[in-house]
């Protein structure tokens, strides 16, 4: 024993311990005293940019080992460098020397012979409840192809697929599903691949229901204009995609009744497990904002209008009940006229309270200037006009705003010309447009020939893919000169004449049609008139008029029966003193299809057409499109006459069959056709290659 502070003592033969390095560094003395370590410093130097001092030589004395009782001294010498290894020291090999061929690994060499392995694939329990068809698409197993590595990869794609059928079976209502995978296969042989048969069984179980539905939300007006809207009920299942879609709904419906800001929040759906019939209560946070109207509109950006201008386009009113149609309406008409490069219309919120309570809604256009110009062509054929080609220039704002200067050229077999056109679009309301054309046309058909040059100017309210219109309309003034073969009756023989011509058209139309380029809906009713005069040894006044109906009517989803009646009459001078060019012609593809452009009607002793004054014409389609392709069997009647008076017993029919390629911008169209009572010198076969419907 030992007394409290006195060490403990030692026998005779008790061995004194031997020091760790531990030992030496925790003992009371340090290594080397800091008396000795500074003497050992070299001395430094002021100047930072001076050179390195040499390091010691190494061939000195080796490295000596350092031990508790003689540790190594600062300024020992480092052992020699032994010398360098040949492979370490040869130049690099180039790098087109290299073979970048991977190395093949174990799995790559046991894969070459490991065998082929394929299975099928059956779903259970999903056929019932309408999920089979949506599992498949979305199934890991028939992504594979019916072909895997291994049978370990078919199992992991199965156990992938039970993952998949749980989630549709809980995304209708079925809250306790299960799915169970089985893989089974026969034994592997050589030269036989594996078959296995990779099976997914579920069980939907019990259908949850809704047992409640709150809408958290703020008076609305009218008061049940979000549970109207809400296409939920108590009782139904809790569907993933039709709570989604009632919700969409709300977001849909709210900013086309005045709140354009409301927001839905989270849902909530509590389950409640009851023995008898599972439910699950329903709570859907709505934060409505105001109820707003119409405000101002502002600007801001790299302006291509003004604020005078863009004021043009709204198709509502300030004070107006907000609807974001009206919104959308008209970033639509802005992005039409192709002016922007980027284009946004925002609903800001201004604070202003209207006298009927709602707050004033402003639209910010934010706008940024895309380029003015471009180039546009378009091209077609039909029997008697041949090809047609025609280019254009256009830069859509010159004259701003919207003013556009056109240049055109066109080149045919049968028609040439040029015409410059200057074209103010939104002229002080939307979609009216004022255009002036200056052009000088060549046209040679069987009809007649003739130099033309063409003034006119006009103005017009029309119908846009945008905004169709019930009623559109146009009027304007045309000065023509022009210098056309004529066939003389008093010298028998095709000699040429000069007119000049001043005429005064106009047009009206209704429309009632679904469609403004591809209609199945509906009627349109169209009526023209041009009071003109002729002067060509005289001064003859005359009026061209024609009426048009055409009529539109479904069969189903796929079929469409559509109509057409056409009928025109000049009065007040005789044929033979209008000029060719006025005169009314039938055939070709936007009359009587199957017979030559312009070759219905009376014909001279030579047998080219020579027009006349009055024209009847009827068609009939069967407009039948399955996806993006259409056939149009087809049956056109129709003849033009010498007097006044149509004589709709002397029809000529034509009957073919079209195709169609429906497009963004209106379908594409071939039409091939034969007279169905020819006369002679009218070919078999008529084709009519287009852009649009026949009508």
């Amino acid at each position: 024993m030992s007394k409290p502070g006195t060490a403990p003592a030692r026998g005779p033969s008790t061995p004194e311990p031997t020091p760790t390095p531990a030992d030496a560094i925790q003992g009371e003395g340090p290594i080397v005293p800091d008396a000795e370590f500074n003497a050992a410093l070299p001395p430094l130097s002021g100047d930072i940019n001076a050179p390195l001092e040499p390091m010691p030589s190494a061939s000195a004395t080796p490295l000596p080992t350092a031990t508790p009782q003689a540790p190594v001294a600062v300024g020992d010498a480092l052992p020699p460098v032994t010398p360098e290894d040949p492979q370490l020291a040869a130049p690099l090999a180039p790098l087109a020397g290299f073979d970048t061929a991977p190395l093949e690994t174990a799995a790559d060499l046991a894969g070459k012979n490991a065998p082929q392995v394929r299975y099928d694939t059956e779903i259970v329990g999903l056929k019932d409840v309408g999920l089979e068809a949506q599992w498949k698409s979305l199934s890991a197993l028939r992504d594979g192809g019916g072909k895997a590595a291994n049978g370990v990869q078919v199992q992991a794609r199965a156990t992938e697929d039970e993952a998949l059928a749980i989630r549709l079976l809980k995304s209708l209502g079925y809250y306790d599903a299960s799915a169970v995978s089985a893989v089974e296969g026969n034994p592997p042989t050589p030269g036989t691949p594996v078959r296995y048969i990779a099976r997914v069984t579920a069980t939907p179980g019990r259908l949850y229901t809704l047992s409640s539905i709150t809408l958290q939300a703020g008076p609305v007006t009218p008061p049940d204009l979000l549970t109207r809207n809400f296409a939920l009920k108590v009782g139904d299942p809790i569907d993933a995609a039709r709570v989604q879609g009632a919700e969409a709904n709300l977001q849909l419906i709210a900013p086309q009744n005045g709140y354009p800001f409301l927001t839905v929040g989270q849902r909530d759906i509590l389950l409640e497990d009851q023995s008898d019939k599972p439910v699950g209560a329903y709570t859907l946070p709505i934060d409505t904002g105001p109820r707003a109207s119409f405000g101002q509109l502002r600007t801001e950006g790299d302006p291509v209008f003004g604020l005078d201008h863009l004021n043009v386009f709204p198709r509502f009113d300030q004070g107006q009940l907000y609807d974001n149609r009206l919104t959308d309406d008209l970033r639509d008409a802005l992005v039409a006229t192709g002016l922007f490069s980027t284009l946004a219309v925002e609903p800001q919120r201004t604070g202003r309270i209207n006298p009927d309570g709602t707050e004033a809604v402003d639209l910010l256009v934010r706008q940024t200037k895309g380029p003015p110009r471009s180039l546009g062509g378009s091209a077609g054929y039909s029997t008697g006009q041949g090809f047609r080609i025609e280019g254009t220039y256009t830069h859509r704002n010159l004259f701003p705003p919207e003013g556009a200067l056109i240049a055109s050229v066109v080149a045919g077999t049968q028609e040439q010309g040029v015409s410059g056109t200057f074209r103010r679009s939104n002229a002080g309301r939307r979609d009216r447009t004022f255009t002036t054309v200056a052009a000088i046309n060549r046209s040679n058909y069987d009809a007649f020939n003739a130099f033309t040059g063409t003034l006119s100017a006009r103005w017009s309210y029309d119908s846009t893919p945008i905004w169709q219109k019930r009623i559109t309309y146009s009027y304007g003034g045309e000065l023509i000169g022009t210098n056309e073969s004529v066939y003389s009756f008093s010298e028998g023989e095709r000699t040429r004449r000069t007119y000049g011509i001043a005429a005064l058209p106009g047009q009206i139309q209704w429309d009632t049609s679904d469609d403004l380029l591809n209609p199945t809906r509906g009627y349109r009713l169209k009526l023209n008139v041009s009071p003109e005069g002729a002067v060509n040894g005289g001064i003859r006044p005359y009026a061209r008029t024609m009426a048009e109906g055409t009529i539109y009517r479904p069969i189903g989803q796929s079929l469409v029966l559509a109509g057409r009646a056409r009928a025109g009459a000049i009065f007040g001078i005789d044929r033979d003193d209008l000029a060719p060019s006025r005169r009314y012609y039938g055939g070709g593809g936007g009359s009587v299809r199957g017979y030559g452009y312009q070759r219905l009607g009376p014909f001279d002793p030579n047998g080219d057409p020579i027009g006349g004054r009055s024209l009847v014409e009827f068609a009939a389609e069967a407009r039948y499109r399955f996806g993006n392709f259409g056939i149009v069997p087809f049956v056109d009647a129709g003849n033009s006459y010498e007097g006044i008076v149509p004589k709709p017993s002397n029809l000529r029919l034509g009957a073919g069959i079209g195709g169609r390629f429906y497009t963004n911008f209106g379908p594409f169209r071939i039409d091939a056709a034969t007279p169905l009572n020819p006369r002679k010198g009218d070919g078999k076969l008529a084709l009519y290659i287009s852009i649009g419907q026949a009508f």
